[in-house]
């Protein structure tokens, strides 16, 4: 499998497979020449539930029949019983809602600063929160950050993990931190609870929110709804995207009800966030995630970690470390059928559908290893 040529009218933004996907059914996609692919990314953990499936269709479908849009002036249904559902979640909150993660990490950002008064901000090393302003200068990678500086002020980074650090850059000027429970982009790196314990202590000493960035790790991805739950901390604020609409474009901004208040009309606003029909699709996406659905997230895990050990991840947001090109394996796969990614160089990065069967991933690790080796 060759990389395409960029197309013309195209922005050359993406190094893109020569592969163009026209259909896609629960686990698996089919090309425009109709061979068909397992799906082990899921739109980078984004197409949660699979490709179409039959709730978040169906109430898309419903709400298209209905209404599509009007202004954030007025209220509709979809985003108030989307809000409703996300609060009863995480045990009561207030919701924003946007178009993408790094729109739900710019709206975090500007909340902290809001709330406290502050523009202090301590973020991770090999951390990616999006590709804004405000959300890449909270990335901790030089590399995405570079080209585009100087960026908002203020920011500093911390090892993933490093007790001691995080403790020493909270100080009395800090707004908020800003964590991912396990760093995406960076290389599938879990947060431990003992870090996460001392991240909520600090922000609690200092007058800082602690703010979970949980756009690739939340909604199931990790076996329970939010992936903060796994460390035993509640977070001031969670930002949400990828899977909560099941591929439609989403983010969210969720303010506990504990730190809720510091925003007021006009602080801040988006166009399309709440769009009825995309919102109808998250309330069917929530319902579906139910406590028997989570708990095979967790079998999923057990069954890919029976197969590689090493691996690391919670749940089905899992990272494999190779000694070869990650992108050489890629390619590897894509040519016998099955769909996986990177998270790094060297790092293989597995985000299947939650609801993915055993024979499917069974499948699907067979391919990886065979490409392996």
């Amino acid at each position: 499998m060759t990389v395409a040529v960029p197309h013309g009218t195209v922005l050359p933004v993406y190094a893109r497979q020569d592969v163009t996907f026209v259909d896609g059914e629960g686990s698996w996609l089919v090309d425009s020449e109709g061979n068909r692919y397992l799906d082990l990314l899921a739109g980078i953990a984004v197409v949660a539930l699979g490709h179409r499936h039959p709730a978040p269709l169906g109430a898309a479908h419903a709400q298209l029949d209905r209404l599509w849009h009007v202004s954030n002036l007025f209220w509709t249904e979809p985003m108030q019983e989307l809000a409703d559902r996300l609060s009863e979640r995480i045990g009561g909150a207030e919701a924003f809602f946007c178009n993408s993660g790094a729109e739900a990490v710019e709206a975090g950002l500007k909340y902290a600063r809001r709330a406290t008064g502050r523009a202090g901000i301590v973020a991770l090393e090999r951390s990616f929160h999006g590709r804004t302003m405000g959300a890449l200068s909270v990335t901790g990678q030089p590399a995405k950050r570079a080209p585009f500086e100087p960026l908002v002020p203020g920011v500093r980074f911390v090892e993933p993990n490093d007790v001691q650090a995080l403790e020493a850059a909270i100080g009395a000027e800090t707004a908020c931190v800003i964590l991912e429970p396990v760093l995406g982009e960076g290389g599938i790196i879990p947060l431990t609870a003992e870090f996460a314990a001392a991240a909520r202590a600090a922000a609690d000493e200092h007058g800082a929110l602690l703010i979970c960035d949980e756009i690739q790790a939340g909604i199931g991805r990790t076996g329970t709804f939010f992936a903060s739950e796994q460390l035993g901390v509640k977070p001031d604020a969670v930002t949400l995207a990828k899977g909560l609409a099941n591929g439609l474009p989403i983010g969210c901004l969720l303010v506990t009800s504990e730190a809720a208040g510091a925003f007021l009309p006009g602080d801040h606003a988006s166009t399309f966030g709440g769009n009825p029909v995309v919102c109808a699709a998250g309330v069917a996406v929530c319902d579906t995630l139910t406590p028997e659905l989570l708990a095979s997230v967790t079998e999923a895990e057990a069954a890919v970690r029976t197969r590689f050990p090493e691996i690391r991840g919670r749940g089905l947001l899992l990272g494999l470390d190779i000694e070869r090109p990650a992108a050489d394996v890629v390619t590897g796969c894509l040519d016998r059928g099955v769909v996986i990614g990177t998270a790094g160089e060297r790092t293989l990065r597995l985000t299947p559908p939650l609801t993915i069967s055993p024979s499917e991933l069974e499948h699907g690790l067979d391919v990886l290893t065979e490409v392996l080796g």
